[in-house]
């Protein structure tokens, strides 16, 4: 193993040092004491930390609730992670509406698109012109 520093970590966190100096600013990682003249050293602990911060972020939590998610980490506050979780799940789902929601809209202006003919104004540019006003 090499020298546990700030970039050993970034590295077997499959992250960037930015991301690193980013989450210590944000007080999701710990910024480890620098010894006299020395180099700040990571642990495999922190390795973990970061991977569950980018694992929760794949998945939609904010930073915020990502903050809260490692107060409940020792695993004994599983109620709370649950409630979190729901509340995001929702939140998803809700997102998910209003994609599918402009999945249809756009379907629908784009198979217009492609039956117009002549003079006729595009039905994309029309709507989207009377949507604006």
């Amino acid at each position: 193993m090499s020298q546990p520093t700030i970039a050993w970590l970034a590295r077997e966190a499959a992250v960037n040092v930015e991301t690193i100096r980013f989450y210590q600013r944000k007080q999701l990682l710990d910024e480890p004491l620098r010894p006299l003249g020395g180099v700040r050293h990571y642990t495999r602990d922190d390795v973990a930390r970061v991977r569950f911060i980018k694992s929760a972020q794949r998945i939609g939590f904010t930073l915020a609730e990502i903050a809260v998610l490692l107060q409940l980490e020792d695993g004994t506050h599983c109620r709370e992670a649950q409630a979190i979780a729901t509340h995001k799940l929702a939140d998803v789902q809700k997102r998910i509406a209003e994609l599918q929601r402009m999945a249809t809209a756009l379907q629908e202006l784009v198979q217009a698109c492609g039956s117009r003919r002549g003079k006729i104004k595009c039905p994309l540019i029309a709507s989207l012109q009377t949507a604006s006003e």
